[in-house]
């Protein structure tokens, strides 16, 4: 019987390949935007990551790319508070969204980030696929389910990615991902595929790459 939200196939070398080059080439950060004005122009594909404070985005990103410090890690939850746009090839941006949920920041800080977020969510033309990240340790928790929520709302396709799947143990793991598949399972914009990922190890990353790469 084929699970709900099964786990995203390895590509075919072909399509690897492509996800392999589309991140070979240099990736430069292109700015950091606090408001909608601000934004580049959508003349790019656009993928976005979104996820709580401390999931990981950020060595996600920069093991994507393959650059160690393109996207600043930090153990301080809600360092990040602007919506950064890096470029990948020639035709892609990847934008790295504000960390939501336990942000060291005070609250009106925390919600004219929230606003930018749903402005963005909502106006961007040219965004194909929001990733939403989710701590394999902890599965889906009730700031996930809101940012869920609101791309349902902003009818924008997401799709999950758990991150530092080398924390826990197989079994632990299987655990976590029935509880994901059924989180997702209520949100019509989710994408019906889940990546496994560690930054860490490398599992996965060729995976995410093909499936940015081969986006339209």
């Amino acid at each position: 019987m084929q699970l709900p939200f099964p786990l995203t196939e390895e590509p075919d070398a072909q399509s690897e390949e492509k996800g392999r080059l589309l991140f070979a080439g240099p990736t430069e950060f292109v700015k950091g935007v606090v408001a909608m004005s601000g934004l580049p122009d959508a003349e790019r594909i656009e993928v976005c990551f979104a996820g709580r404070s401390n999931v990981g985005k950020s060595s996600l990103i920069n093991a994507l790319t393959g650059m160690k410090a393109l996207a600043r890690a930090s153990n301080t939850p809600g360092r990040t508070q602007e919506i950064n746009y890096f470029t990948a090839g020639d035709d892609f941006y990847l934008v790295d969204l504000p960390g939501y949920g336990y942000a060291n920041a005070p609250l009106p800080v925390v919600e004219k980030w929230q606003r930018l977020l749903k402005q963005f969510l909502q106006g961007r033309q040219t965004l194909r696929r929001a990733f939403v990240l989710i701590d394999a340790r902890h599965g889906v928790k009730s700031v996930d389910d809101e940012i869920m929520s609101l791309l349902d709302s902003a009818a924008v396709t997401f799709q999950a990615v758990l991150t530092k799947a080398d924390k826990v143990k197989e079994v632990e793991r299987e655990e976590i991902l029935n509880q994901v598949r059924g989180a997702l399972s209520k949100h019509p914009a989710a994408y019906p595929e889940i990546i496994v990922t560690s930054s860490e190890k490398g599992w996965g990353i060729p995976t995410l790459r093909t499936v940015i790469a081969t986006l339209e």
